[in-house]
């Protein structure tokens, strides 16, 4: 069965891309992990920001996951890796978790690599999505 393939904006590929190929990104990150990232942008369907899905985990979302192996639940932001703070639910995309999870949508299950093996997370809900929930730029105005 061939993997399906992930969604994302222009312009987050772009960013993403940059990321990448940074001196620092380089320095800092496991390469494992990057060139997961890179495979997922080379093979994902990109779209114009207005043009995502509801349903599918963009950067600046914020997402409700199930551990399949705990039953735990979890809601992180899916942030760029200066942004990251784990403390305050901000995952960067560059951890194993936030490459795993970009760009699927509700419903989906994703797997990544740990130490003991594999771990497994279902998509519950998007609570937030950027593309979708940034308030209107000029707000109508209820006086007359």
């Amino acid at each position: 069965m061939a993997a399906r393939k992930i969604v994302v904006t222009r312009e987050d590929c772009q960013r993403l891309e940059s990321l990448l190929a940074s001196d620092f990104t380089q320095a800092l990150c496991n390469k494992v992990n990057l060139k997961n990232l890179r495979g997922e942008l080379a093979a994902a369907r990109l779209v114009d920001p207005e043009k995502v899905p509801p349903d599918v985990v963009t950067m600046g979302s914020t997402v409700r996951l199930l551990d399949l192996d705990s039953d735990e639940m979890e809601t992180f932001t899916l942030v760029y890796p200066d942004e990251a703070n784990i403390a305050d639910g901000k995952l960067s995309v560059l951890a194993p978790i936030g490459t795993a999870i970009l760009g699927y949508r509700v419903g989906d299950m994703v797997c990544w690599k740990v130490p003991s093996g594999e771990s497994r997370t279902r998509i519950e809900e998007i609570l937030f999505q950027p593309e979708r929930d940034q308030p209107a730029e000029n707000p109508t105005s209820l006086t007359t």
